[in-house]
């Protein structure tokens, strides 16, 4: 994708957005969640910056959190952050994965009477704020004024 610098040169970003359905109850557009996420990542500031994002059952995202974190419950969304591999030269391109469990974006869109698809666009932009650093248990509330501010620059 070519984009256009503030001086009018033409800069070739290299973003890339995995999208991976591993779920069955509800349609996933793919293209709709790549375009979705690039936007987020660009707004973050995260250009040339690559991420996953899974849609997953409520099963498999509680399996991922009991494992890694040690909470046995179904959970909106998780992050994982990349880590480089010993034989790997860490750029810092590709910030992780996120996984969205469909079942509870689907109920909390219900219960806040949003669109399932504005639910599953405020999860991608706290799943990648993770990957980016932030943590709203640690931070005095700095993640989440960012994560306000990203989602109406986003028109979330």
């Amino acid at each position: 994708m070519l984009e256009a610098l503030p001086d009018g040169r033409a800069s070739d970003t290299l973003e890339m957005i995995e999208v991976v359905n591993r779920q069955r109850r509800r349609k996933i557009s793919s293209k709709q969640w790549r375009e979705f996420t690039a936007k987020a990542l660009r707004a973050i500031g995260g250009n040339n910056r690559s991420a996953t994002v899974v849609f997953a059952s409520d099963d498999a995202v509680r399996k991922l959190n009991r494992r890694f974190r040690g909470r046995n419950l179904p959970t909106d969304v998780l992050s994982f952050p990349t880590e480089a591999e010993p034989f790997e030269v860490d750029d810092g391109s590709h910030l992780g994965d996120v996984v969205i469990s469909v079942e509870r974006a689907a109920a909390q869109a219900k219960a806040n009477g949003l669109s399932f698809s504005s639910e599953v666009e405020q999860l991608i932009l706290h799943g990648l704020l993770h990957l980016c650093g932030y943590d709203h248990e640690s931070d005095k509330g700095q993640m989440n004024r960012l994560e306000l501010k990203l989602r109406k620059q986003l028109g979330i």
